[in-house]
């Protein structure tokens, strides 16, 4: 089959929608259960892209998480520690620890767990039994993956009363090296972005003192770097433990995306605070009213405050502490050994002010601004090993 006939296109009026083949071949996609959309697909391709260059240049399992086709969590399939299993509600999943993919997607979705909300959802690898069952109590629009095992197809089936979006692809698909696309009737045409992201030469323009960067640095800034190739530019992102904390896409000014990411990445961070994790909410509050709970919590929301009287009976057992903005300054410090990435270069040093407050240890980005001096000086300041890749990832 070279062609698949859609719904409509990005939204209900634009028909009629299809994605076909030009050159009449089949498509590498084949459809196993539900109906998915243009929006669908399109997240499925790039996320696909982006887990299967994961695997390649980690050599681990690897999941993403997309929404509107740029990733709101990536990560590689490392094991998960107990405080991570709690935040990401996936402490009772039976044979998690012996799934590196199950792992990986349960981490690339606590990301952020609010952005990821009707995902799409990318896996490198086959989807097992313990994937599935992550992805059955999630709300989700649907996966990609070179393959299912029979358990986990049968799980996945059932899931929106059987009409859960299933996409298997052949991993051995090479689309042709040029690309196009339509805008406005004018084609656009241009090679595809095939750099490798693991070479070595990406780390030999140092210009920090600090020149060190240890081997999961290394491997969180492919991480990094291999996200932001299939984010929606302008975009910057966090990574620590293999894992993407923090995404900041599409936005106009750069310094706008490290504040964002860096907003979740402080969020990410913040749910593994005590006074978080011991929120005393209700039995049978659903983990979407949790997460939605936990964000105005850990906010500075003054008007939807969760523990102003009248609020809180609605969610807890009790009436929680506020977490103080000191306790909360005083935990993100602890948060150490953090790795940024940037789809291109910083003009300014007020991105790594920012980024230094999260954390931030461990900086690749392109280089070439008539500022590099000021952000060369601001990284020594806090001690920062900065890579210039001299690599920019712009994706549109």
């Amino acid at each position: 089959m070279n062609e698949l006939p859609l719904k409509y296109g990005c939204n209900p009026n634009q028909k009629p929608s299809r994605v076909f083949m030009h050159d009449g071949s089949a498509l590498p996609i084949e459809v196993l259960n539900g109906r998915p959309g243009y929006i669908n697909l399109l997240d499925a391709l790039n996320s696909w892209q982006l887990v299967r260059e994961l695997r390649q240049a980690t050599g681990l399992p690897s999941a993403a998480s997309f929404k509107h086709v740029s990733p709101a969590g990536a990560a590689v399939g490392l094991p998960l520690s107990d405080t991570l299993k709690k935040i990401y509600f996936v402490d009772d999943i039976e044979g998690l620890d012996q799934s590196p993919v199950a792992c990986a997607y349960a981490r690339a979705r606590g990301a952020d767990r609010m952005s990821s909300y009707g995902d799409f959802i990318a896996l490198s690898d086959t989807c097992d039994r313990a994937t599935a069952l992550i992805i059955k109590r999630e709300v989700s629009d649907g996966i990609i993956a070179p393959g299912y095992t029979d358990e986990a197809l049968e799980i996945l089936r059932e899931k929106r009363k059987g009409t859960y979006n299933v996409v298997k692809i052949d991993p051995d698909y090479r689309p042709d090296p040029i690309e196009r696309k339509q805008v406005f009737g004018v084609t656009f045409e241009q090679g595809r972005n095939e750099i490798r992201l693991d070479d070595p030469t990406l780390f030999e323009n140092i210009p920090t003192a600090n020149k060190t960067f240890t081997p999961e640095a290394r491997r969180d800034l492919i991480v990094a770097l291999i996200t932001l190739k299939y984010t929606q530019s302008n975009s910057v992102c966090y990574v620590k433990d293999g894992q993407a904390i923090g995404i900041g896409a599409g936005q106009q000014s750069r310094i706008h995306c490290t504040r964002l990411a860096g907003q979740k990445a402080d969020t990410w961070w913040l749910r593994q605070h005590p006074k978080v994790m011991g929120l005393p909410f209700k039995e049978g509050i659903r983990r979407a009213d949790r997460d939605n709970t936990i964000d105005v919590y850990i906010s500075e929301d003054e008007h939807d405050d969760v523990l102003r009287d009248g609020a809180w009976q609605q969610f807890f057992t009790r009436q929680p502490e506020v977490l103080t903005l000191a306790e909360k300054k005083e935990w993100i410090a602890q948060n150490t050994g953090v790795a940024l990435g940037s789809d291109a270069f910083f003009p300014f040093g007020d991105n790594i002010e920012r980024a230094h407050k999260s954390g931030v240890q461990f900086i690749a980005q392109a280089g070439g601004s008539v500022r590099d001096d000021h952000v060369i000086m601001t990284c020594d300041k806090y001690g920062i090993a900065m890579t210039f890749t001299g690599v920019r990832l712009f994706h549109h």
